[in-house]
């Protein structure tokens, strides 16, 4: 499938069935797998085999589907988790541990601002945070001797930010670490951020790649780049025997291209078991087969949004890179050329009291925790996601008490428009 275009992939990649096998992924809906001999499950457990022995590490299902997100992304190797949140606390746990330093983008999702800021810290993690567009001085300043990862998102959640993905890439590759992003919101259809530097991506699969809110769950893939034996003083949890493993070292064994995951499933999954379900993961391959098709729907509603509501008195402001008029917008047109996402931030006139009358005037966009779904929706940030931020960390995550994130679903772009509009005119 690595010479096929994002549309094939969708619709094809991950499993091929062989003669007379079932042309859709099958649901293995099995905690366990039967062997004949102790000598095949020992070799399993002993990671001297390919195979499956129990769900919470690995099942075919949800195998099948991580392979097809690998393909979409250019990686080598990749794995589903139970949401994206556990997506990136794993792909982080995986380089920094206690004693350990990060260096991410300060406009990321609330929730994962709050697993470092908070949750990470308290593990013996720290963190430095930093506006997506700081200079490249000041980017190589926030690094420290025990840095192990730099974490940004492609598309900030909410801010919408777009962040340089081959700076920070090439900060993080003069200092010797790998470059995590979330690219959550632009896809893989609208953007592959390993080729641009990017050495591990996450998802939380939740969202366009499912598409109609029906799982919850999240993905990691590796680009089989890093090479980890190079800077193996700075990751031992690769470098160096794991005991509880008889000794295998995952950089040498698996190499560049899958040591991470390896690693990822065999000591995160099997300790935190933030297993996906393979009926979870075959709704979210459904969404896939059509990923390629939505995209353009949602990025042609978010664009129409966007430039409506720029011309309205009672908004104060507009943040969607497809305007010329966004800060955003040439960095954009670099990573984003066919277009970023369904997502429109928007500031209003008048603060909370105005967001609390427009929200409530909406009669087809629902207000819900959710994004990127074929139904429209939207909500207040800072009194949803990003509830448990201060007023100075919400200044800095870009997202102000009078922000309405709207998420353009798939419905006709003129009738979302209506409903906006009424909604601003039913504000005075």
């Amino acid at each position: 499938m690595k010479n096929y275009r994002q549309e094939t992939i969708c619709v094809q990649g991950g499993y091929t069935p062989g003669n007379g096998e079932p042309r859709q992924i099958p649901i293995v809906q099995s905690t366990t797998f039967k062997y004949a001999t102790s000598e095949d499950m020992g070799k399993l457990f002993d990671l001297e085999a390919n195979g499956y022995f129990y769900s919470r590490l690995q099942n075919p299902t949800c195998d099948y589907v991580a392979a097809k997100i690998t393909q979409l992304e250019g990686g080598t190797a990749g794995m589903l988790t139970s949401s994206g949140q556990a997506a990136n606390f794993f792909a982080l746990f995986n380089l920094a541990n206690c004693g350990d330093h990060i260096v991410s983008s300060s406009t990321i999702y609330g929730g994962t601002f709050n697993l470092m800021d908070v949750t990470m810290r308290k593990m013996g993690v720290e963190v430095t945070f930093l506006p997506p567009d700081c200079s490249a001085e000041e980017l190589n300043a926030a690094f420290r001797p025990n840095t192990k990862v730099v974490f940004g998102e492609t598309i900030a959640n909410p801010a919408l930010t777009v962040l340089d993905i081959e700076k920070w890439a090439k900060a993080a590759h003069d200092h010797g670490v790998p470059l995590i992003i979330d690219n959550t919101f632009a896809t893989p259809v609208n953007c592959q951020p390993i080729k641009w530097g990017a050495d591990i991506v996450t998802h939380s699969t939740t969202k366009y790649m499912d598409g109609h809110g029906v799982q919850v769950g999240g993905a990691i893939v590796d680009s089989g780049n890093f090479d980890w034996m190079a800077h193996a003083e700075k990751f031992p949890g690769l470098c160096t025997p794991d005991d509880s493993y008889h000794g295998i070292t995952y950089a040498e064994k698996f190499g560049k291209e899958g040591a991470f995951i390896t690693k990822c499933t065999a000591q995160l999954m099997r300790d935190f078991g933030s297993t996906a379900s393979p009926q979870s993961a075959f709704y979210l391959n459904l969404g896939l087969e059509s990923l390629h098709v939505r995209m353009a729907r949602h990025c042609e509603n978010g664009q129409a949004v966007a430039e409506f509501l720029e011309k309205q008195p009672q908004v104060e402001c507009v943040h969607y890179c497809g305007l010329e008029s966004d800060p955003y917008h040439a960095v954009a047109q670099k990573y984003l050329p066919g277009g970023s996402c369904g997502v429109v931030s928007f500031e209003l006139k008048g603060g909370r009291p105005a967001v609390e009358a427009f929200m409530k005037a909406l009669k087809l966009a629902a207000i819900e925790t959710h994004v990127a779904d074929a139904r429209t929706c939207c909500l207040n940030p800072a009194t949803s996601t990003h509830r448990q931020m201060s007023e100075e960390q919400l200044k800095a995550a870009g997202v102000p008490v009078g922000l309405v994130r709207i998420s353009c679903g798939l419905e006709h772009k003129d009738d979302l428009i209506a409903d906006i509009k009424q909604a601003l005119e039913a504000m005075n």
